[in-house]
């Protein structure tokens, strides 16, 4: 059966070679037609995955009508947030009716405060054949073939099953839940949380200041979840909890990586232009930010990481006034 993988970035990659490793024909699609030769010929993503040879079944092309065209099961998502809707809104034409597209991309569109699924359904036809997969996995350890556990999600839990059977292996297990909202939302806000937990280890601030951010930032995931329709067991799940301490913890975390560089005094705008990938909670933190204010929860983390990022705001007086804020029950 015929699949394929939306950008070629590190992630994109490490889902095409999942899907390939499935069993499943796959196109990968890179929007640089001399980046999609260099890897045919390689047979490896040496810009963002070098040392992770491609399965067999794995082509990659810039021509993406012959992509999506070849994608009779699963088209994935795995641009930037910003760039899902130009994208998905000229791979519709391609589109079978049948095929299911998985969104991969932890993000929130700014400006409309649109989760991907929504920008998915909007500009192709879709429909309920719409999926989200998300959960803590980095993509060296996906495309290293290390044990990774994952949710899908679809608001028809057939089309959940199906994804689910697509992308399942040995070492690549993929749980199944309806709860779109819930693992859209906590794949989105632990990349602002994670620049957060950065932040405080590049101050050198400790253990114990990382772990009650991370625990209070995944309130906040709840608080945004759960006004927005949400299970609350999702975000104790995989695509919530899981992914909020991986992506808050690991050396491998893009976001975090962000906040450790940022805490240590260098300025967002060398850090961003030393980066030849895309960290998500930057622009994650001004549209998570919109989201709140629009459905009136409260995210002090999102709103100290926006005065930081955007507005001026030393890491060391961002920490210090979310700890003197006025003292409340936890619960």
């Amino acid at each position: 059966m015929g699949t394929a993988v939306i950008g070629a970035g590190s992630w994109g990659t490490a889902l095409a070679m999942q899907l390939a490793r499935a069993g499943n024909a796959v196109h990968l699609w890179c929007r640089d037609a001399e980046s999609a030769g260099r890897m045919r010929e390689s047979r490896q993503n040496e810009k963002y995955l070098k040392g992770f040879p491609f399965p067999l079944p794995l082509t990659p092309t810039s021509d993406l009508e012959q992509a999506v065209r070849r994608a009779d099961r699963i088209v994935v998502c795995a641009v930037p947030s910003h760039a899902a809707r130009e994208t998905m809104a000229a791979a519709s034409r391609w589109l079978s009716p049948e095929t299911i597209v998985v969104s991969a991309t932890k993000g929130i569109e700014e400006g409309t405060s649109r989760r991907m699924t929504e920008v998915i359904r909007e500009t192709t036809a879709c429909g309920s054949r719409a999926a989200v997969l998300s959960g803590p996995s980095f993509a060296k350890e996906v495309a290293a073939e290390m044990p990774t556990a994952v949710t899908i999600a679809a608001e028809d839990e057939t089309v959940a099953a199906a994804a689910q059977k697509a992308f399942a292996s040995p070492m690549f297990r993929p749980y199944v839940s309806t709860d779109v909202i819930g693992c859209e939302v906590g794949g989105a806000v632990k990349n602002v949380i994670a620049v957060a937990a950065g932040v405080c280890d590049g101050l050198g601030l400790g253990h114990n200041t990382r772990a009650g951010l991370v625990t209070r930032g995944l309130a906040e995931v709840n608080r945004l979840a759960t006004a927005l329709g949400a299970d609350p067991r999702t975000v104790n799940g995989l695509s919530g909890m899981g992914d909020l301490v991986l992506t808050c913890t690991g050396d491998l975390s893009r976001n975090r990586s962000v906040g450790l560089r940022l805490g240590k005094g260098e300025k967002l705008d060398d850090v961003l232009g030393s980066m030849n990938q895309v960290a998500e909670g930057v622009r994650n933190t001004i549209a998570v930010g919109e989201m709140a204010r629009a459905h009136g929860v409260d995210m002090p983390i999102t709103a100290e990481m926006h005065r930081l990022l955007f507005e001026g705001k030393s890491p060391r007086e961002a920490m210090i006034d979310l700890m003197t804020r006025s003292l409340k029950a936890e619960f």
